[in-house]
């Protein structure tokens, strides 16, 4: 019997030899990301240049595509026109201290300045530029060189055109650079706002850079404060005399960003009370300033007024389609364009993301939306200007991203995975069939190595209401005997959820899977799976019901998922530090380690706009501002929390690190701390690389507990 078991493992191995060839990843792949040949990298696409030709660029070579056969033409010579579409036939830069533009291929100079212009937009007919300098609008008509002041009064306390700080990090967006104007369709008007922020505090950031200290002030509005008083205005790029919309800038309220009519004789204006659970949208005159209410909205929570696009107008402008989360998932509506609802597009029960193409012709609109199918999974639609024959066009059991519609919208591209499957490149057409297969992220040399093991979950939380959703990358190897260190990386945001049943691959991973780390990426129940519904739970509590499910989850991976309780650590940036910080003492019994960067410690310290959408003010919700507050939890503080801080950052103040290690140090806690100088809400370079060393080093000393090896610090 001995004899025949040995030939029979003897037989095994021999048929079998690549179970037990499989290779670890070298230095260079953990360390350096050097997966060439394990890993491809994926073609570019680049547009299209008519309905049955896009550009695909691969290996800094472009090729014309033939999306019909696959039949590939390298490109040389001059440049290929894509369709418009697709790409802007019409731009205008900064260059050497001028201003030029390029139309049609073509560069023009227009003007030599030494004075900072900012923000250049050229009118939809290509005669003008607009821009602002010194805080005041301007045009230049390109056809007689002529600039034009539109106003006079720019200061540092007024703004036209440009956008104080709270509107351009919390309303227009970053995107925006402070961009506050913006060209009616047909060139004649612009519509700007004008921004008093004479009563909003000046908050003063200090550094030391060198020998030298730095000082810069912002008017930054807390919660509580004056905000910015705004004006909108609508003024002809020739000049002349502003006309006011019909809004008394004195009152507590905000102004989203501004739809023109597709003819340019109307504007619609976004208004919203400072509590942020009302919004009016106004039909302005631009000949008068007078208003007709156009669109109305009330919440019990709060409304969003951000830089998304809420409007689009369709059927040749006789209609304007609209998104809207008011019943607890964000839908698709169509209205006419007296503001009479038409239609109800879309349903409940899931989240539209986008909209990706309107085809006018066949009245058919294609949108992207999650949790039709899976909450995790963004999936691919088309459905008509009246809510009838709505398909999915996407496939399998993936998660998709839809780019590149072709210019008719009888193809797109979809790049999708799931935690299993790397990710991929399909051409499909409108019917949801797939054409052809254009790349694969995966080689074949993939199958040759260990690769750790990634997973998708769903623990129930504690009411029972919601399955809350984890992505885990498990150690190689593991023994049922043993308990594993665990490194849960979040955000944590309302309705900014980071775990996606998606592909996700680096050196990093697959170098902590192998020293045996159980890596989690995990979702609360405001988290966006859930639609609004979910996120409203957040409403003037927040920390509270997001630290609830991440200590479901947590508890879940220590009964069934062999996770040491006494080796736990969270962390993240921004919210995600908030959350490391109001973990590590609000739930200090499930989460003894933390890493917090940029984080905020109590909600008194951030902006109004922000702050107040979801946690109204100190006055109307004092004890939500005292339970959301990290500090009242630091005595129930025993573990260890690294704390870092960029000392400039005009976002997220220093303040709030400082508040929280004054408050752990009056406690006799210990804790680690690190700033960096010059550091904004983030850093890079060698600052960058130091911090990233930080984060290693932690790992190591208390969750693998062992030295960090030779090499591995950058």
């Amino acid at each position: 019997m001995k004899k025949f078991l040995a030939l029979l493992t003897i037989s095994f191995l021999l048929i079998c030899p690549a179970i037990a060839q499989k290779k670890d990843f070298t230095s260079d792949q953990y360390f350096k990301e050097n997966f060439t040949g394990i890993m491809n990298k994926l073609p570019i696409v680049a547009g299209w240049q008519d309905d049955e030709h896009y550009i695909l660029v691969k290996n800094g070579n472009r090729f014309l595509v033939d999306a019909t056969t696959g039949r590939e033409e390298k490109i040389t010579g001059e440049n290929v026109v894509l369709s418009g579409r697709n790409t802007e036939q019409a731009s205008v830069y900064i260059k050497d201290n001028a201003v030029y533009t390029r139309i049609n291929g073509v560069e023009q100079k227009l003007f030599a300045t030494d004075e900072k212009i900012l923000n250049p937009e050229l009118s939809p007919d290509n005669k003008f530029v607009g821009y602002t300098k010194n805080n005041d609008l301007y045009t230049y008509q390109i056809s007689n060189s002529k600039e034009t002041r539109l106003t006079i009064d720019g200061s540092e306390d007024i703004l036209n055109g440009y956008a104080s700080w709270v509107y351009m990090e919390e309303i227009l967006g970053r995107a925006s650079r402070y961009k506050a104007w913006w060209w009616a369709p047909d060139s004649k008007n612009i519509a700007y706002f004008k921004s008093d922020q004479s009563k909003v505090p000046t908050y003063i950031l200090t550094d030391i850079q060198g020998l030298q200290t730095v000082e810069e002030r912002t008017k930054y509005p807390k919660v509580g404060d004056h905000n910015p008083e705004v004006k909108v205005g609508i003024v002809s790029p020739t000049g002349g005399k502003t006309t006011w919309s019909d809004f008394n800038e004195k009152n507590d309220q905000y102004f989203g960003l501004p739809y023109w009519k597709p003819d340019g004789s109307g504007l619609l204006v976004q208004w919203m009370n400072r509590l942020q659970d009302s919004l009016i949208v106004y039909d302005v005159n631009i000949n008068t300033g007078a208003k007709k209410p156009f669109y109305t909205e009330q919440q019990k929570t709060w409304i969003n007024l951000d830089d998304n696009d809420r409007f689009r107008f369709i059927n040749d402008g006789k209609n304007i389609l609209v998104q809207s989360d008011k019943t607890g998932w964000m839908q698709l509506y169509n209205y006419d364009i007296s503001g009479k609802l038409k239609s109800i597009i879309t349903t409940t029960g899931y989240t539209v993301t986008d909209v990706n193409f309107i085809d006018e012709k066949t009245k058919t609109i294609y949108f992207t939306a999650r949790g039709k199918e899976n909450s995790a999974h963004k999936d691919f639609y088309r459905v008509s200007f009246e809510g009838k024959n709505m398909k999915r066009l996407s496939f399998g059991d993936y998660n998709h991203a839809v780019y590149n519609m072709s210019p008719s919208g009888k193809y797109f591209f979809t790049y999708h995975s799931n935690v299993s499957t790397p990710t991929k490149i399909s051409l499909v057409n409108n019917e949801g069939k797939i054409i052809s297969e254009i790349a694969d992220s995966k080689a074949a040399a993939l199958d040759d190595y260990n690769v750790a093991k990634t997973t998708f979950i769903r623990v129930k939380s504690d009411d029972g209401k919601f399955a809350l959703p984890l992505k885990i990358t498990w150690p190689l190897n593991m023994d049922k005997n043993k308990k594993y260190p665990v490194l849960v990386s979040i955000y944590g945001g309302p309705d900014a959820g980071t775990a996606w049943d998606s592909w996700s691959f680096s050196g990093a991973q697959q170098w902590y899977a192998k020293e045996g780390m159980i890596q989690v990426v995990m979702d609360h129940r405001a988290s966006g799976h859930f639609g609004k519904e979910g996120v409203n739970y957040m409403y003037h509590n927040l920390g509270y019901w997001e630290i609830k499910d991440y200590t479901t989850m947590v508890k879940w991976l220590i009964d069934s998922a062999q996770a040491d309780p006494a080796r736990v650590c969270i962390t993240g940036f921004s919210y995600g530090g908030y959350m490391s910080c109001y973990a590590t003492t609000y739930a200090a019994d499930v989460f003894p380690y933390g890493m917090a960067g940029g984080s905020v410690t109590d909600w008194r310290l951030y902006d109004s706009h922000y702050t107040e959408r979801y946690m109204g003010t100190p006055l109307n919700n004092p004890e939500g501002y005292k339970t959301s507050s990290v500090l009242p939890y630091v005595s129930k503080y025993k573990g260890m929390l690294q704390i870092v801080h960029g000392i400039m950052d005009d976002n997220v103040h220093l303040e709030n690190s400082i508040a929280l290690t004054s408050a752990l140090q009056d406690n006799k806690k210990n804790f680690e701390y690190m700033t960096y100088s010059s550091g904004r809400h983030g850093w890079t370079g060698d600052k960058r690389k130091h911090f990233d060393n930080l984060k290693t080093s932690f790992i190591y000393k208390y969750l693998l507990e062992k030295a960090v090896p030779e090499g591995l610090l950058k």
